[in-house]
């Protein structure tokens, strides 16, 4: 609902499920009013009546407190991804503007099923901008949208060097001349030029055959095919080693959780309603967006001693959020993911920072480990930056590289100090990677607390920290590998995440024994390695073998078996590189040490071989 000075509207084009409107009431200006955008959806057909009076006696009531006499009530379809029918919308429609008007309201309803043009003016008041769920049971409680605080923003350089960052004249700014990610960052994340084509990764996830839609379920929902599913554990794990790195301990929390638990309802009011629901007739269930549910209210019942401290917990999360079915875009943004969230209990300010830095350490080397390029960006309060300037130049020299800081000029959130690792697509878009946020706040909301020296309860500082969604990293591991053949390279993943490290490509048939023979002694050595014996030419499986982005491919003959090297293509490489196994074996584990490893989920025979995603 927007208090608006005004509204302009003209219904420009019909679409398929338009109702019939004369031309008078396809265009109008409507002044002093409150445009009500609404969709009505699916379950609201069950009880129209019931839905109509709720709504009409909330938005009476808002019209009151803002004094409007006038209400025009605009359908917006896309407010909801699960729509009612055209027939029960407008029914809806109707009801609701008749019970409106028994408020003694003047009451305008625009066109359905019409694509409009609209501009109004919003008066900017603290109730000018409300948003509101109405079910047949009762309103649900009303959600402001987030109100801005005054920032500004500087480049902080590795050497300590601050640099004014106008958004109304970037080039002006030395380093993002110098630096084309982090200058392609502030175009897309701060003055909102999104790219106007897909990311690179949504056709190769198909092409590969790692992860394709599900039409079967809600947008944003997939399903991963058996090398996606090998990628995606092999992300997992690597979140566990790291969480077992910093000493955290693992637990596991429900999914689901009630909406009338009032801790519960201030922590999803954060998110601005992109939590999914499950409504029963006397209850409202919620599919948690984030690990801080369960956690939360297990920690509000941990006693913790400030020798335990810092407290470490560790979760992979699967995590719900109902974002716009517009916004929805290949693994860069779902509805349903998998986020590892490593959240660490502190004493005081000292020991938080202290654990900041190490965390920051961490996800630094994770992100170097996965040979994806990122730009760092802070968001902090001016103030707690000014106090802590050689803290964040620190934090810089390990990355060497510079950073985007916004300063806020107060608090506006639970967290004083926050950073994001974010990675640039193959088309100009960013996503969020690694994050870390000091939280100086929700300790003494959620009533987490640890027994001082004294044996005195104190609220402590506590670390909210991801290496990112497990289905991120897929995505910037497939946009990386886009870039890189936008510049001629050959695309690849890193060898630790290849579902196929080794292809081994006989000859003739009467090679096939000795393929197997060398792949045994591979599969010993901790390798991924698969034989492609079907009955195609020799040029045609290499080709296959490079489609598949397979990083080291051996084919096999009389010659190569007297030599006792294989002659090994390596990817990106144009010169064979001769090797013994031995050799081999050495090299894959080389590169890969340090990460975690899973056997080939595919037969080892490619004649053997399922085609899950046709050509």
């Amino acid at each position: 609902m927007v208090h608006s000075d005004f509204l302009e509207f003209e219904a420009k084009q019909r679409t398929p499920l338009a109702e019939d409107v004369s031309s008078e009431q396809r265009s109008g200006r409507l002044e002093e009013v409150l445009v009500v955008f609404t969709a009505a959806e699916e379950e609201d057909g069950s009880n129209i009546e019931g839905v109509s009076k709720n709504a009409a006696r909330e938005i009476a009531e808002v019209a009151r407190k803002v004094e409007a006499k006038r209400v025009a009530i605009y359908p917006y379809a896309h407010l909801s991804s699960s729509l009612a029918s055209p027939k029960a919308a407008i029914k809806l429609l109707d009801a609701t503007a008749g019970a409106l008007r028994e408020f003694g309201l003047e009451v305008h309803r625009l066109p359905f099923g019409w694509y409009k043009a609209f501009k109004l003016s919003c008066k900017g008041h603290p109730l000018s901008e409300l948003s509101r769920t109405i079910t047949a049971e009762a309103a649900e409680a009303e959600v402001r949208a987030p109100e801005a605080v005054p920032s500004r923003r500087i480049i902080l350089t590795p050497d300590g060097k601050e640099h004014k960052l106008d958004l109304s004249n970037i080039d002006a700014c030395k380093p993002l001349a110098k630096n084309l990610q982090l200058k392609q960052f502030v175009l897309s994340e701060e003055l909102g030029h999104k790219p106007g084509e897909e990311p690179a990764h949504i056709k190769l996830m198909r092409r590969l055959e790692l992860v394709d839609y599900e039409p079967a379920s809600d947008a944003g929902h997939f399903r991963f095919y058996p090398k996606g599913a090998l990628i995606k554990g092999l992300l997992e794990e690597l979140a566990i080693q790291l969480s077992d790195e910093l000493g955290a301990s693992k637990i596991e929390t429900p999914v689901l959780y009630r909406a009338d638990e009032p801790d519960i309802a201030e922590q999803a009011a954060r998110f601005y309603q992109k939590d999914y629901k499950i409504k029963f007739p006397n209850r409202t269930l919620l599919l948690r967006f984030a690990g801080d549910f369960g956690l939360f209210k297990m920690m509000k019942n941990t006693v913790m001693s400030y020798r335990q401290m810092p407290v470490r917990i560790f979760e992979l999360s699967p995590s719900y959020r109902l974002e716009q079915s517009g916004e929805c875009v290949g693994l860069k943004r779902l509805r349903a993911f998998t986020m590892p969230d490593i959240h660490c209990f502190c004493r005081d300010l000292k020991q938080g920072m202290e654990e900041y830095e190490q965390l920051f350490k961490i996800y630094a080397r994770m992100t170097k480990s996965m040979e994806v390029d990122y730009v760092v960006a802070f968001r902090t309060i001016e103030e707690f930056y000014r106090q802590n300037k050689s803290f964040f130049v620190r934090l810089l020299k390990l990355v060497k590289r510079p950073a985007l800081i916004e300063l806020l000029s107060e608090r506006k959130h639970y967290w004083v100090l926050k950073h994001e690792f974010q990675v640039i697509d193959s088309v100009g878009g960013n996503a969020q990677l690694a994050t870390v946020q000091l939280d100086m706040e929700d300790s003494e909301r959620y009533g987490i607390r640890y027994v001082d020296e004294r044996g005195e309860k104190k609220g402590c500082i506590i670390l909210h920290s991801s290496m990112g969604s497990i289905e991120r990293w897929m995505y910037a591991t497939l946009e990386e590998a886009a870039k890189a053949q936008k510049t001629g390279k050959a695309p690849s993943l890193p060898l630790w995440l290849s579902p196929t490290q080794v292809r081994i490509i006989p000859l003739a048939d009467r090679h096939i024994k000795s393929c197997k023979r060398i792949a045994d002694t591979l599969e010993k050595a901790r390798v991924r390695v698969d034989i492609d014996e079907r009955s195609e030419t020799v040029s045609k499986k290499v080709r296959d073998a490079e489609r598949e982005w397979v990083n080291l491919i051996v084919v096999l003959g009389d010659k190569e078996l007297k030599r006792k090297k294989l002659p090994v293509r390596v990817r990106g490489k144009k010169a064979l590189k001769p090797m013994t196994v031995k050799e081999l074996t050495a090299e894959v584990a080389k590169k890969t040490r340090g990460m975690p490893f899973r056997p080939l989920v595919l037969p080892r025979l490619l004649s053997m071989r399922p085609i899950f995603v046709g050509s």
